[in-house]
């Protein structure tokens, strides 16, 4: 049995994590954490210092304000810890690697397998494709979603750009008066409604567009990856790890 304590537990996708851990076996939730006040069948902290159950994995569905209380509790404690969270600027990415170097840590901008496989098969294309087509991303995500773009188009992105010579990241095109480059990846964010979350992955050549798309029906898809991430990550050596290692794994 694994315990988890929950980083967010309040909120939309905590519950969703609440929902996959109570339809199995290995898991349980042992205490969670919220800079919001509220009831659950375990208890509830307002912050980590105040944490004193035992817990195996730290689960985080939170927001970057928290990341650094929570990676200071985890290296105390020597837990490992899995982050859900996105929107991280580039100085706090950099801290979530160096803790790698001391506790394990899972780290993934999206944790359904859906959306990782969209990711490898966007590698092979972009392989074969890249050199002459255009490539754009448009990622749709509800009208409560704070960071665009999405954690996941960047994902997407920099998967892509693995592949492609001199890749540049275009996000707002209407202050360019220019003909697009050849070197463009076109990252474009929607916001509106109850959409859980879309990714398309558009490659335009001379008469021809190929697409390839990944739709969210549920937030499910991300909490059952989450849990099973933490499940994979339990007795882990401290290490980066991502879905690429669970998905091997």
């Amino acid at each position: 049995m694994v315990k988890i304590l929950l980083n967010g537990c309040l909120g939309k996708m905590g519950q969703a994590v609440e929902a996959c851990v109570n339809s199995r076996e290995d898991v349980m939730i042992i205490a969670g954490v919220d800079i919001a006040e509220g009831d659950r069948t375990y208890p509830v902290h307002t912050c980590f210092v105040d944490v004193a159950e035992d817990a195996d994995v730290i689960l985080d569905f939170s927001n970057p304000l928290v990341l650094d209380d929570m990676l200071s509790f985890a290296v105390e404690h020597k837990k490992p810890v899995i982050i859900c969270t996105t929107g991280f600027s580039e100085a706090q990415v950099r801290k979530i690697k160096d803790t790698a170097t001391i506790i394990p840590v899972f780290y993934s901008g999206n944790m359904s397998l859906g959306i990782n496989m969209l990711i490898e098969l966007s590698k092979m294309a972009a392989k074969v494709l890249s050199n002459s087509f255009d490539i754009e991303i448009i990622e749709k995500h509800h009208n409560q979603k704070i960071d665009a773009p999405s954690g996941t188009a960047i994902m997407i992105a920099d998967a892509i750009a693995a592949e492609k010579e001199n890749a540049q990241y275009v996000y707002d095109r209407h202050a360019y008066r220019k003909k697009r480059e050849k070197s463009e990846i076109g990252i474009h964010s929607v916001r509106g409604g109850t959409i859980v979350g879309e990714h398309e992955v558009i490659f335009a050549g001379h008469d021809e567009v190929v697409s390839l798309k990944h739709t969210a029906q549920s937030k499910g898809v991300f909490a059952s990856g989450a849990v099973n991430a933490a499940v994979f990550i339990k007795d882990k050596p401290a290490g980066l790890y991502d879905m690429s290692d669970l998905l091997n794994a």
